[in-house]
């Protein structure tokens, strides 16, 4: 039997003897990668980072609504996703930045304090000019790459880059190629991204997707993939915001 009938190869991908998986390796066909077929030919290069768009197959050319890609150029995709917090614009997030921001997302007064302790205790040092901590915790944006940790999904590369292969595998390995998640897909996610000896990560990994679930809400229990993309760039939290305070 030749090996092309003994694995399964990507003939869509960029070459016909690339093997996605093995039989004999049984979580690699449990969990197989996103291949940009011929047919998404919007996203090309899907596993070359973006400096400054949150690119998907829908949206190949990140967020554009409200000239969003095109206002954040100067911003990392990381960078953006802190850009709803920094409301004077001066680059730094203080505690109390980080406070007012979770309760506009529908966070209450308890769980944006523990949002606070939580980002600024882990995520302020890593992110400092020298070697000296801050007595007030604050974050420098311009360093926010810094704050980079493992056992996540690797959608920002360690630049703070936005990675479409990595954020497509999330749907492709987790959700069965759905354009949605629910509890039950992030926890699957959340093992099968589980560096060893990383609790830090595991934690953070933890806080990020149940902060998500919570900001989201959804119904019916399934978290979008568009949502999802709008959390990673941060444009999804100015919408959240505005539907609020439009309610108030």
């Amino acid at each position: 039997m030749s090996e092309k009938n003994t694995y399964q190869i990507l003939a869509d991908g960029p070459s016909d003897d690339v093997v996605a998986t093995i039989p004999s390796v049984q979580v690699t066909e449990q969990r197989k990668p996103f291949i940009n077929k011929s047919s998404d030919v919007t996203l090309d290069h899907a596993g070359t980072a973006r400096a400054n768009i949150a690119a998907s197959v829908e949206q190949p050319h990140g967020t554009t609504k409200n000239d969003w890609a095109k206002k954040h150029a100067h911003q990392t995709v990381l960078q953006q996703h802190c850009d709803f917090f920094d409301t004077d614009r001066d680059g730094i997030i203080w505690p109390q930045d980080t406070f007012i921001g979770f309760h506009r997302l529908g966070f209450g007064i308890i769980l944006s304090f523990v949002a606070v302790l939580i980002i600024h205790a882990n995520f302020s040092y890593p992110t400092l000019p020298s070697w000296l901590p801050d007595p007030f915790f604050r974050i420098r944006i311009a360093r926010i790459h810094k704050d980079k940790h493992g056992s996540d999904s690797n959608t920002y590369d360690h630049e703070g880059r936005f990675v479409p292969q990595n954020f497509e595998n999330i749907f492709s390995k987790y959700a069965d190629g759905r354009d949605y998640l629910t509890l039950w897909d992030v926890w699957d996610l959340m093992k099968g991204q589980r560096c060893v000896v990383d609790p830090i990560g595991w934690g953070g990994a933890l806080f990020e997707w149940l902060a998500t679930y919570l900001m989201l809400w959804p119904e019916d229990g399934r978290m979008m993939k568009e949502d999802i993309r709008g959390t990673y760039d941060g444009s999804i939290f100015y919408t959240i915001a505005a539907r609020r305070e439009k309610k108030r």
